[in-house]
């Protein structure tokens, strides 16, 4: 039987990568999926190849995020599964980060994930499992990657604050950590192509297994996370990096 029959299932930036796979995880185990994205013929695109329900929502803007919770409430009521995914990385070394990169990174990564939640709470089930998009960037230091590391190292902060407040209500709230995952993301950083090139194999080689992380294994954790087999889990990080984290220097 599948783990996710009839739970009504969001994935936030669910028109490509990590969130694409995983809402096609969360359909195939049963869950109705909505995905939500910036860009109309994506999130069209995406939604039609997944056989879900597409909602255009910004969550940079506070008010996209009411509009998109008021659409979601009159179309299918309450939600059992909230996966705050939507995010954005942009790499600057520190003396060369702008107030605007500071803000638009801020504003998705971690304003935008904190409102999401803090907008869907009120048709949310009780039960409800809310699964927060991290990284291991929140620990590991990278260089370049101070905005985009801080921005995740809050989000991790708030999941256990959000797990304590909302355990009286069972809405269990937890952390995805990913390493190194080839999805677009990486193409959007403004990096020359044979710059990206560098950095994929720098980093494919200090990753104790070898490869990069695809959408559908963090998929398979997000999807493990959004059922009851996961019921007693809650407040928890959990680290998917190939090893990364544990053993950084690997050469």
């Amino acid at each position: 039987m599948s783990k996710l029959n009839g739970k009504i299932a969001i994935v936030t930036g669910g028109n490509s990568g990590i969130g694409y796979a995983s809402a096609k995880e969360l359909k195939s185990e049963g869950a109705i999926v909505v995905i939500t994205g910036r860009n109309p013929e994506k999130v069209e695109k995406a939604a039609q190849e997944l056989g879900v329900k597409g909602i255009v929502a910004d969550v940079e803007s506070i008010s996209a995020i009411e509009d998109l919770v008021e659409q979601v409430k009159t179309e299918f009521g309450k939600v059992d599964v909230l996966f705050v995914n939507a995010g954005i990385f942009q790499a600057a070394p520190i003396g060369q980060i702008s107030e605007e990169m500071f803000d638009h990174q801020m504003g998705i990564n971690f304003k935008g994930a904190f409102f999401t939640t803090e907008k869907f709470l009120p048709i949310l089930n009780d039960g409800a499992s809310i699964i927060n998009l991290s990284s291991i960037n929140a620990y590991t230091g990278m260089p370049n990657t101070a905005v985009y590391a801080a921005s995740k190292a809050a989000l991790n902060s708030y999941t256990r604050t959000a797990a304590t407040e909302l355990a009286p209500r069972k809405i269990r709230v937890n952390s995805v950590n990913p390493g190194p995952v080839s999805t677009p993301i990486y193409g959007k950083t403004g990096m020359e192509e044979e710059q990206l090139n560098g950095f994929a194999e720098a980093m494919q080689n200090r990753i104790p297994l070898k490869r990069f992380g695809q959408p559908e294994d963090i998929a398979k954790l997000v999807s493990f996370l959004a059922s009851d087999d996961a019921s007693f889990i809650t407040g928890s990080e959990y680290n998917i990096d190939g090893g990364i984290n544990i053993n950084p220097l690997v050469g």
